[in-house]
């Protein structure tokens, strides 16, 4: 079991850490998610092509879309205008 010291450090287990693969130095981002945190090793051209489904709108402009996206964030769907 592994127990957070004075200094808010957890030392992993060496089992866990051959395992897995991890070793002193490498990138780990730290996420939070309904109470649980969660260690997630970062590893270069890990997400390469993760978003290549999508579909560039060539009409939309920037603050059109940053607009879009807040909006649909907080549920406000204001009226669009057409493409002419």
């Amino acid at each position: 079991m592994s127990i957070l010291s004075q200094k808010r450090q957890v030392t992993l287990p060496k089992e866990l850490c051959d395992r897995l693969i991890v070793q002193p130095g490498d990138d780990l981002s730290i996420v939070e998610h309904l109470g649980r945190i969660t260690l997630i090793k970062m590893k270069a051209g890990s997400s390469a092509g993760i978003l290549r489904h999508l579909k560039i709108d060539e009409k939309m402009s920037d603050e059109a879309s940053l607009q879009d996206a807040l909006s649909e964030k907080h549920g406000v769907h204001p009226k669009r205008k057409r493409a002419a």
